[in-house]
């Protein structure tokens, strides 16, 4: 194992970064550190919690234009949309901060003679992060914001393609004034994060991620009572029901399945539509897809930026390539996208696959990338077995005018969130969990504060 790690721009190969991987002795240190800092963190009142918080939130927003072209630079978002998730990472802080006296407001079981009798709720400790690239920011925030808030003490470790978010958070956190030890990072491999979730001095982990990361999380964690929430993978369904709006379901699925080249655990993956609307809805959705520029990201012209590296889209390329061999039918001409040609890997045209199949594993396992499947359905009951016929279940969409039909169909659905004429969004009032193997546990809303605390009664006699 190499004691350090390059981040390599997906843009054009040039290294963003360099960073030497903490050592056993830097994970001690800082764990050290931590366990030191709690029990003055959680002293603090909610109120001094939420001001330092916000300040951090504050430092962060000023230099959002900075951190915008940075994070560009490392995953290939088109710097376009990269704004929006400051701007997101700014909308779930500031909703956390204002959830909380709810959310940790103490329980009162009622009235009863004789005694007093109270729920509270109790900090953890020292909490693990452990944040990927696609949304370097809006995923950290929703264990870091809440995690503070509650008076835990908070370890991040961010992906190895996004590394210099991690040290802007520390950046701000110290500009905030939060005491040394209740926010740091550290640059860890492999190796060290097993080590770090195998440490007592360790009281919770999150983790977003793949499945099988989220499988060695969890092997490390085996050994002792450690809580873990984690958010893993998805192939998210959206259903077309007979009486959507044509243009806007177009337009929304397009949107959730394309946006950020499809890197997104809550994307479209897979679309049913009901049989009436079928030819229209593909003919109108290949057309829409044609639309998008690939290119250079930093390009004002570019909606369309190249995957996070190479054996991604190699991984990508190839599921495309077994489904077409398997009878699957591509609908868009890579030679619409001469960037593709011109840049190679990891520049990927958008694709667009009908004929498909639940034996084909493009609509099985994750893509997490520019790809979608496309199936008619005949009924209601046809498109709930399809949707349900996944591994997976983080969220799925249901494009109709019925809300009776939403409710309906969503309360049958095997997913975490339900969306109607919308998808690929997190509202941070509502809870962000998945079923099946999209992990769980809970982030966002007053029911993400829940995992980060404990119980404790209090049962008075007088």
């Amino acid at each position: 194992m190499t004691d350090t790690f390059q981040t390599v721009s997906p843009i054009d190969g040039a290294v963003v970064a360099e960073r030497p991987f903490a050592t056993e002795a830097d994970g001690r240190e800082a764990l050290e550190r931590a366990r030191g800092a709690f029990p003055r963190w959680r002293a603090r009142s909610l109120a001094e919690r939420a001001a330092m918080v916000a300040a951090f939130v504050d430092a962060v927003v000023a230099k959002k234009d900075a951190l915008a072209d940075e994070l560009t630079l490392q995953m290939g978002r088109p710097r376009r949309s990269t704004p929006g998730e400051i701007a997101g990472f700014e909308e779930r802080a500031r909703t956390m901060i204002a959830l909380a006296d709810e959310a940790l407001a103490p329980i009162d079981p009622g009235a009863k003679e004789g005694f007093e009798r109270a729920i509270t709720r109790e900090p953890l400790g020292v909490v693990l992060v452990l944040a990927p690239w696609n949304y370097p920011w809006l995923t950290a925030v929703n264990a870091i914001v809440p995690a503070l808030m509650a008076g835990n003490v908070v370890v991040l470790k961010h992906s190895e393609q996004t590394p210099l978010v991690a040290e802007r958070m520390s950046e701000a956190a110290r500009e905030a004034g939060l005491p040394e030890g209740v926010f740091q990072h550290l640059h860890a491999s492999h190796e060290g994060i097993a080590r770090l979730v195998a440490d007592p001095r360790v009281d919770h982990v999150c983790f977003t991620g793949s499945v099988e990361g989220g499988r060695a999380v969890h092997r490390a964690a085996a050994e002792r009572f450690v809580a873990t929430g984690l958010e893993l993978g998805g192939k998210d369904p959206a259903w077309v029901a007979p009486d959507a709006d044509l243009a806007r379901s177009v337009e929304g699925i397009v949107d959730g399945a394309f946006f950020n080249s499809g890197q997104s655990c809550c994307g479209i993956e897979r679309v049913y539509v009901d049989a009436a609307l079928y030819d229209d809805f593909v003919e109108a959705f290949v057309e829409a897809v044609k639309g998008y520029e690939l290119g250079d990201p930093r390009e004002a012209a570019t909606t369309l930026g190249p995957v996070v590296r190479v054996r991604n889209a190699e991984s990508i390329r190839a599921q495309v390539e077994a489904a077409v061999a398997a009878g699957a039918e591509a609908l868009v001409d890579p030679a619409l996208f001469p960037a593709a040609a011109e840049r190679g890997l990891p520049y990927l045209a958008p694709q667009v696959l009908v004929k498909v199949t639940h034996g084909m594993e493009v609509m099985r396992e994750e893509t997490f990338g520019p790809v979608v499947g496309i199936m008619p359905v005949q009924d209601e009951a046809e498109a709930v077995r399809r949707m349900n016929d996944s591994r997976y279940g983080l969220t799925a969409s249901i494009w109709t005018k019925d809300v009776e039909r939403a409710r309906r169909v969503g309360a049958q659905l095997e997913t975490g969130t339900v969306f109607m004429n919308r998808c690929d969004y997190l509202d941070p009032e509502l809870a962000w969990t998945g079923v099946k193997d999209s992990g769980r546990g809970c982030t966002l809303s007053v029911v993400g504060y829940e995992h980060l605390t404990r119980p404790k009664s209090f049962h008075l006699r007088f």
